[in-house]
């Protein structure tokens, strides 16, 4: 991963029919993502592009059937309205890419997702407590996304989300559930190879796993880490954004482009593991497209379903939270704080931070809650020669971190291994080798990089130390990104000495943490590789008597 995102790229200047779209380096510079997106479809209303009329994008709720034709998104945007397209005979589409997502109460909420490659009528989830017997039928909602061709080598492509809410379910219960159309019955005898099953939370605190990583992208790496971690039986999983890389390159130069396929393969390869564990996403930079409203997160908006209980869930979808067990989990978008890559840097206007003072405060306050666990993209706290450390996080959120006591903060953007010791005030306050217990709210917080998700991988400025390959140093020579004097200006890199990085691996790996709650509850955080060895494990515990910030 590389740093911006904030516009697509150019047509080819020899593209008769497809002009260029892309938007000059110094004008780019100054612009807000919405700058860009409204100057994009301007400029593409002006020039007569995509004749066809297949320029139209937006999030569509469908009532029951997938039309032929769009409505636009409820912003004044320069698009043109797509011609309807013929629907082909609904026994002949399969559904595929299915997700899971909770929705704010993991407990009786869970929201399921899929894809169809043509449009079909009437789609639905049926669900029941028995495989044989699914007998509740929930109406789906119909997203339908549009996106021009961004270069001479991409074509238009239109797509297909389908999403059911399912509210009301019993706490602790197992559901199986089919997705299906007119034509395609997930109930016949033929289908049931298409079944999948989830499992709500359960109504009191109890022993369960939970996953993490970021940087995934399409690869067999990726697929590989998503078999490990089904075998980790987790009851939910945390994606820390940069998800499938359409954009591979993220500069926000005139020269970027995104390839909207990218996101079907993605989601076909993701399937096998979140058409069961809930699949919970947050956004990097490298998933920010300037062609989609708002903020360059339309796309994100079709292709997931999210808990709205964020400060402005139409606008910062990756920004919410959830409670599982003792556990509260908190999602938030780095890139409304990145002093490296700005494209979007404050774009909520204070609302997020404002809102994740609040809702920390809330669940440290929780009688239920004994552990909060925090994760974005950007790191506040890395050494890699790629992105390092994010000056913006630190300045924004890691005072707020410490205020509320958070006991575990996971990161992705470098796409690594890297464990701290535990931190406060920026400085070490308790060294934790391999094996150590921390107890946050005495000894400071533990940051996690878990970037190794399946992107090509960094690497360090000093040599890897993993278990059995312990290599410690006193410090290590870094930097941070500091903000520069005015938006158009580039970032700046600060050099700095530190002595926090505890464990790093250069290798594609994910995180499993294991909760147990009671007398004396604690996180067990192991790191596997994708050959399936342990390279760090610590342990988070939390005394009652530090309970409550």
């Amino acid at each position: 991963m590389t740093a911006h995102s904030r516009q697509p790229g150019p047509h080819s200047p020899g593209s008769a029919d497809l002009p260029r779209v892309g938007i000059p380096d110094e004008l780019a510079r100054r612009m807000s993502m919405p700058e860009q997106h409204a100057y994009l479809r301007a400029k593409l209303s002006r020039r007569g592009a995509l004749r066809t009329g297949a320029a139209t994008v937006g999030t569509v709720a469908g009532a029951g059937l997938l039309a032929g034709s769009a409505n636009a998104d409820p912003r004044p945007v320069a698009a043109a309205h797509a011609p309807a397209t013929e629907r082909v005979d609904g026994s002949f589409v399969a559904p595929f890419g299915r997700h899971l997502a909770f929705g704010a109460d993991p407990k009786t909420q869970m929201r399921i997702s899929w894809q169809v490659p043509f449009a079909v009528r009437r789609p639905y989830v049926r669900i029941g407590v028995e495989p044989w017997r699914l007998s509740r039928k929930i109406e789906a909602e119909v997203r339908d996304l549009h996106t021009p061709a961004l270069s001479d080598k991409l074509p238009t492509v239109r797509q297909f989300y389908l999403h059911a809410a399912l509210d009301g379910l019993r706490p602790g219960t197992t559901y199986y559930y089919g997705v299906g159309h007119d034509g395609f019955d997930p109930t016949d005898p033929s289908r049931l190879a298409t079944l999948g099953s989830f499992r709500t939370a359960p109504a009191r605190p109890g022993e369960f796993v939970f996953t993490a990583f970021g940087d995934q992208g399409v690869s067999y790496d990726a697929l590989a880490n998503d078999q490990l971690i089904l075998g980790q039986n987790p009851s939910f999983h945390l994606h820390a954004g940069d998800l499938c890389y359409a954009d591979t390159t993220g500069h926000g130069e005139e020269s970027d482009v995104y390839d909207a396929r990218v996101w079907d393969q993605f989601l076909a390869q993701t399937e096998s593991v979140a058409a069961r564990v809930p699949w919970m996403v947050t956004t990097g930079n490298h998933d920010m497209e300037a062609w989609y409203s708002p903020n360059g997160y339309g796309g994100q908006l079709a292709r997931w379903t999210l808990p709205d209980n964020g400060p402005d869930p139409r606008e910062a979808p990756g920004v919410y939270s959830f409670t599982y067990g003792n556990v509260g989990v908190v999602a938030l978008d780095a890139n409304d704080v990145s002093y490296e890559i700005t494209a979007n840097l404050g774009y909520t206007g204070g609302r997020q931070t404002a809102w994740l003072d609040r809702r920390l405060g809330e669940l440290r306050r929780s009688p239920g809650i004994d552990f909060v666990v925090v994760f974005f993209h950007h790191c506040a706290y890395s050494t890699t020669s790629a992105h390092a450390s994010d000056g913006g996080v630190r300045d924004a959120w890691v005072p707020l971190f410490e205020k509320h006591q958070v006991d575990l903060v996971i990161n992705g953007h470098n796409h690594v291994y890297e464990r701290t010791d535990a931190l406060r005030g920026g400085a070490v306050a308790k060294e934790v080798p391999i094996g150590e217990s921390v107890d946050p709210a005495r000894d400071g917080i533990v940051y996690v990089t878990a970037g190794g998700a399946g992107k090509a991988l960094y690497s360090f400025p000093v040599p890897d130390s993993y278990e059995r390959h312990v290599r410690d140093r006193d410090h290590v020579r870094t930097y941070h990104w500091v903000k520069g004097a005015e938006k158009a200006e580039k970032p700046e890199k600060s050099e700095e000495d530190v002595e926090w990085s505890r464990v790093r691996f250069t290798g594609f790996s994910f995180v499993a943490v294991s909760v147990s709650a009671g007398a004396r509850p604690r996180m067990r955080v192991t790191t596997l590789a994708e050959s399936g060895e342990r390279v760090d494990h610590f342990e988070i515990t939390r005394s009652r008597r530090h309970g409550r910030a």
